[in-house]
């Protein structure tokens, strides 16, 4: 009974120094390095603002409609809007698009480079 299971309990699946079967197995899984994560604002969120603002990350995050610029805003078509707005943004999905130009404002997609917003 000398040795290394006399003195102290082993962990499940240690194996002597060998490398465990469960480190040796195969991972599920695809984890993409390159992903974009962005932040997401609904039209409907866009009504708190005055008629004729522009509407920025950076006034986005102050305003606390987003927590944090990931990678930069997309604009998602959830809601109505009721004010004429120019809205500049990263991404503006289709139906977003539509309905700002519905309402008499405008939309600018900007490059990653040109807004980068640090959080409060």
């Amino acid at each position: 009974m000398k040795g290394q299971k006399a003195h102290s309990k082993v962990r499940r699946g240690f194996e002597g120094g060998q490398t465990p079967l469960y480190m040796r197995s195969p991972k599920r899984g695809f984890k993409n390095i390159n992903k974009k994560n962005y932040a997401e604002v609904n039209i409907r969120s866009l009504n708190a603002f005055a008629e004729n603002t522009v509407v920025t990350p950076k006034l986005l995050l102050q305003r606390g409609l987003i927590t944090k610029n990931n990678n930069g805003v997309k604009i998602l078509g959830n809601g109505k809007l009721e004010k004429a707005l120019t809205v500049v943004a990263h991404r503006f999905s289709k139906a977003a698009k539509e309905k700002i130009e519905a309402a008499g404002g405008r939309f600018k997609e900007v490059s990653e480079s040109l807004i980068k917003v640090e959080p409060l």
